[in-house]
């Protein structure tokens, strides 16, 4: 039976070097009277620097007690149920807490990013931004959920999930079956942004961009590629601009 897993992560940092200290998932599977949830702490191999801290709230004090993921009781159950072939894990920006997870251990089969799907169903660029909780508000999300938690944060994605899969649904006439299948090959391929949301160019687009200050395209595709070559929506969004 096929299970949908809506999972995030809480983590030291976001470097290659951070390792995640809460991990939380909701399962939706067909047929079942109730929905298993779960939310721990964990230890991670390095301090909870204070600016990581500041963004969750967990602590050191909170996690000292706590054994590592690696080594906990649950781990063999997550990497059982993370790598089945029937489940589907969700995340937003599922990339990085992807990466998180595969340090530890556990590499999901199927996949589905509901940022790179956000950014695919937006075609005409009317939402400023796509992470997760700005597209709570911007969407009217009604949810009691707690912001930069790894369980209040799944719940938003749960309802963010819902409202991509009846749109794409609905706009193709698709079956869920079909659904699940787009939401997964979206979510395999680099996405395409549209605009900037930081730096000297905020908020205009890439198009934009592209004929009045090329050169700043090229420099930033040239830092990306040397300072950040795992960023894969940016070098193909900055490639596709500068028709590379």
């Amino acid at each position: 039976m096929q299970k949908i897993i809506f999972f995030d992560t809480e983590t030291t940092g976001v470097d290659n070097k951070d390792f995640l200290c809460q991990l939380a998932y909701k399962i939706y599977s067909p047929g079942q009277a109730k929905d298993e949830i779960f939310c721990e702490l964990f230890k991670p191999e390095i301090k909870i620097p204070a600016e990581a801290s500041a963004v969750h709230h967990i602590t050191n004090k909170m996690v000292e007690n706590k054994i590592s993921f690696k080594d906990s009781l649950d781990f063999d159950k997550i990497k059982n149920l993370f790598e089945d072939e029937n489940s589907i894990v969700v995340a937003h920006n599922a990339k990085f807490d992807i990466a998180m997870i595969k340090k530890e251990g556990i590499n999901p089969k199927n996949v589905i990013c509901t940022l790179r799907v956000a950014r695919a169903l937006d075609k005409e660029n009317k939402i400023p931004q796509h992470k997760l909780q700005f597209l709570r508000y911007f969407l009217d999300i009604e949810i009691e959920a707690e912001a930069h938690n790894a369980l209040g944060d799944v719940l938003v994605l749960e309802k963010l999930y819902e409202r991509l899969f009846d749109k794409i649904k609905k706009d193709k006439n698709f079956n869920n079956k079909e659904t699940l299948k787009e939401m997964i090959e979206i979510s395999s391929k680099p996405s395409l942004m549209y605009s900037f949301s930081f730096g000297k160019h905020n908020g205009k687009t890439l198009e934009d961009v592209a004929k009045i200050d090329r050169g700043y395209l090229e420099w930033f595709l040239e830092t990306k590629k040397r300072e950040d070559p795992e960023d894969e929506d940016w070098i193909y969004t900055l490639k596709y601009y500068l028709n590379k």
